[in-house]
């Protein structure tokens, strides 16, 4: 028995593409903290639920983007003795922290919301309107900066989505703001802030469902291990494969390793030939770049496909 892994050491650092995304993040951050104090100010005058309710999630945000930055800036260190990996995890945790925090806004908008359909009270929406108006232009512009390379990075996806949520919001209160000043339906105001949560806690699942897929080290639905074990056992020399594990480091880095049995015993120079078939076709079919291979000969007592009993 021997092993053999992918000596390709590169693959830890971070990619070029990730090098803007931390003053990005701290642009928007601080944009979004002064919409934020404007709306809370702006709450306060008007009597707006829905308007107090948004400065408050702005505000939920504008702490999620600075952790956004900081585990951005985090993520380019360099792995090291004690962190091998590296630190690209953080994005990861700074994404899930992002996504619960975001429904615990939510959750209290509710709660404020439901008061308010008991107790049904006026709001000034000469002050609510434009105020309304200059959080929606803020983030606005926060979604273009953060546009780029949102598809790419789970935690700038994350930020993203605090920002849509944000603007989402801001036309809500627009429009509820031009509804009670035309008919004076002061109940529009919380009904404003429930659609607004509902909307935010559906985007946000996702957001925490696929962040703890990869901290539980979760097979990326992508892919198909049994059609991956296929496509390796295709290749001559390979008997079977077992003691398989998928997982991801990151949004977008997937590591593979497994045992390898062979039909008959090889010389190291033809078993690398083979390595080489067998990280090829998982880089090129399942995305795979970082792969650790275990080659045997008639060595291993167990050849579950998963290993059970560790």
């Amino acid at each position: 028995m021997f092993q053999v892994s992918n000596s390709t050491y590169h693959t830890h650092h971070i990619s070029p593409g990730k090098v803007s995304t931390a003053p990005r993040l701290l642009l928007v951050a601080i944009l979004n903290l002064i919409i934020s104090i404007i709306q809370v100010v702006g709450g306060l005058l008007s009597n707006s639920l829905s308007l107090l309710s948004d400065s408050f999630h702005n505000l939920g945000d504008t702490a999620s983007l600075f952790i956004s930055f900081l585990a951005a800036k985090l993520s380019r260190n360099s792995p090291d003795f004690s962190k091998t990996y590296g630190y690209r995890r953080i994005e990861i945790l700074a994404a899930l922290l992002n996504g619960v925090v975001l429904i615990a806004i939510c959750l209290f908008l509710f709660f404020e919301a439901f008061k308010r359909f008991r107790e049904p009270q006026s709001v000034i929406t000469g002050i609510m309107l434009p105020v309304a108006i200059g959080g929606f232009i803020i983030n606005f512009v926060s979604m273009l900066t953060l546009q780029k390379g949102k598809e790419k990075n789970i935690n700038m996806r994350a930020a993203y989505l605090h920002l849509l949520s944000d603007s989402l919001s801001s036309i809500a209160v627009i429009a509820g703001s031009i509804v009670m000043f035309i008919a004076g339906i002061w109940w529009i105001d919380p009904l404003v802030s429930v659609l607004v949560g509902i909307f935010i806690i559906y985007h946000s699942w996702g957001i925490v469902r696929e962040t703890v897929n990869i901290l539980m080290q979760s097979t990326p639905a992508e892919i198909d291990i049994e059609d991956l074990k296929k496509s390796i056992e295709e290749i001559d020399e390979i008997e079977n494969i077992h003691h398989v594990h998928i997982w991801k480091l990151d949004d977008s880095l997937i590591h593979f390793e497994a045992h390898i049995s062979l039909h008959r015993n090889l010389s190291m120079d033809k078993v690398m030939l083979c390595k080489a078939r067998v990280e090829k076709m998982l880089r090129t079919s399942f995305g795979i770049s970082h792969t650790t291979l275990q080659f045997e000969y008639e060595s291993c007592g167990h050849d579950e496909l998963i290993l059970k009993n560790h």
